[in-house]
């Protein structure tokens, strides 16, 4: 594991962008409390539908193309829930008090994993040092796949580009039956060990809710429904699948597309840059002027505004995202915001970058 020292940044000078740019939002934008009421509407709209759309596959699944229908509809609801409502909880900005912020976090629970893990692994470490090599681990996930460009070169990391995509459809069996375990147990290049201690009772929590999710999102259908096992297991892939496709989008549009900047920590771990100005360089928007982008991938469409306003609801972000914009031309810093499809093939066109030896003209080293 690398021992060196966690990155920290410059600190900012007075007449740092982020400054103006906070004291402006501050002053325009956080005091209007209707987006802030909005946030909680649709926070719940999603929870309400996730039960509802659960209850109709053991309402209305003794029809198979309900089953999968429902199944499907419930994998899709499942990521809107996650990335508007209990993303926004995690970062407190879902509701004013703290400890209901904390009580919905307990909705991860619900899909099989851990929020405390979780929140540990983004706001521990992906929002403070986003697309740091080896520090930020929402983007190093497996060692199937080579994003960073200091990773270790395998050679089916050139085929990458080809078969990531059949294995992100399976991203959330992947993350709750392999990645969730690799954290808790594992002792290679464990950054969460490296941060924080896990406490003994969220391994009890971490099974417990893997245990539940499986019992009513599987055995309980197989037990009520007249279809055979493997077409409820089936559904139960679809369901997967379905939240897997939709949670990828956001995964590969707003960090790792082939243009993405991944500052190397120095050893003594200064960074030559301030915090909101990495936030800048390293995050990009997608589809930000979208309605409908927006109201399905909430603070990743914005993902600027997210990153450097992340205790903020993400039903803010509309309106904060033009003056970004705006300080971005004035100090000559980046802001980029592609289409959702331009940011998914950019992706994969750095994946099949990244699949191949670095050579003098890519590195410019000898």
């Amino acid at each position: 594991m690398n021992q060196n020292k966690r990155p920290v940044f410059q600190k900012p000078k007075p007449d740092d962008f982020y400054i103006k740019l906070h004291k402006e939002v501050e002053e325009t934008v956080l005091k209007n409390d209707y987006h802030y009421k909005q946030n909680i509407v649709k926070a719940f709209l999603f929870l309400f539908g996730y039960f509802a759309l659960y209850g109709c596959i053991l309402w209305l699944g003794a029809q198979t193309y309900w089953l999968y229908f429902f199944y499907v509809a419930l994998g899709f609801n499942t990521i809107l829930l996650f990335i508007n409502s209990f993303h926004d909880a995690a970062h407190g900005a879902l509701f004013k008090s703290p400890k209901n912020n904390r009580a919905f976090m307990y909705v991860l629970e619900l899909f099989g994993t851990n929020n405390w893990l979780w929140h540990k692994r983004h706001i521990g470490l992906h929002h403070p040092l986003p697309n740091v090599p080896d520090w930020d681990i929402d983007i190093k996930q497996s060692d199937i796949i080579r994003i960073f460009p200091t990773s270790p070169l395998l050679s089916l990391h050139k085929y990458q580009h080809i078969y990531m995509w059949f294995i992100y459809p399976l991203y959330t069996l992947n993350w709750l039956y392999i990645r969730d375990f690799k954290d808790f147990f594992g002792r290679k290049d464990n950054y969460v060990k490296q941060v924080t201690k896990i406490p003994e009772s969220e391994v009890y929590k971490l099974f417990a809710s893997k245990i539940f999710n499986l019992v009513y999102m599987l055995i309980l259908p197989i037990l009520v429904l007249p279809q055979a096992w493997y077409i409820i297991f089936g559904g139960w892939i679809a369901y997967h699948v379905s939240a897997s496709l939709v949670a990828v989008v956001a995964l590969v549009s707003t960090h790792v597309d082939e243009d993405a900047m991944f500052p190397i920590a120095p050893k003594d771990g200064k960074m030559p840059t301030t915090w909101a100005e990495h936030q800048m360089i390293v995050t990009k928007d997608f589809s930000a002027d979208s309605v409908v982008a927006n109201f399905i991938y909430g603070g990743f469409t914005h993902h600027v505004a997210h990153h450097l306003f992340p205790a903020v609801a993400h039903t803010y972000y509309p309106k904060i995202t033009p003056i970004i914009k705006k300080y971005a031309r004035e100090y000559d810093l980046p802001y980029t915001c592609y289409p959702f499809t331009h940011a998914v093939r950019s992706h994969f066109r750095l994946l099949k970058n990244c699949g191949r030896p670095e050579n003098i003209l890519r590195t410019g080293e000898l």
